[in-house]
């Protein structure tokens, strides 16, 4: 089972439903991932989603990775994908898996850049995020990049979200 955690700043509309995105953004993560049984699996998986300001993924970006600038979204993994595969072969108990925090600012510029409604690239940065905490990289390899946007694509489509990579794709052969 997957537990969703959701806040969003005063920067994030709260008519939007960013809670509602999240928690269908995690769910259709896991559900595309190598980890779709912990969606059925009585172990309690939680997820944390933080909707904030440029400002504060800045300081987060700063601290964490050294970085001194605003990023899209940070995932801050709590667990191994070892011991995530030791305790989801347990089946019960409780995992957090880590939180994800997306900055406002960022994502509606990226958004509007590319031409997509806020939402979908929102969803797009939590399934992404959430892909993260699961152990999916995109920076060791080509390999892992392709099959990380691969699963991304899986996830998307389940919620209706166009292929984000082949509008980049097409965009640069424009």
């Amino acid at each position: 089972m997957i537990l969703i955690e959701s806040d969003n700043s005063g920067e994030w509309d709260s008519s939007s439903g960013w809670s509602d995105l999240a928690e269908k953004s995690v769910r259709a993560a896991v559900a595309a991932s190598e980890w779709a049984d912990l969606i059925k699996s009585s172990l309690a998986v939680e997820v944390s989603v933080k909707f904030t300001a440029d400002d504060e993924v800045r300081t987060l970006n700063r601290d964490y990775r050294g970085k001194d600038k605003a990023t899209n979204v940070l995932s801050f993994p709590m667990l191994e994908p070892e011991l995530l595969e030791q305790i989801a072969a347990a089946g019960t108990g409780e995992a957090l898996l880590g939180d994800i925090v997306l900055a406002r600012g960022v994502c509606a510029r990226e958004a509007d850049e590319k031409g997509i409604p806020i939402h979908d690239h929102a969803c797009h940065l939590v399934v992404h995020g959430t892909l993260h905490l699961l152990g999916y990289d995109h920076e060791e390899s080509d390999e892992d990049a392709e099959e990380m946007e691969e699963t991304e694509r899986r996830a998307l489509a389940a919620l209706g979200i166009a292929d984000p990579y082949e509008e980049v794709l097409s965009q640069t052969h424009a």
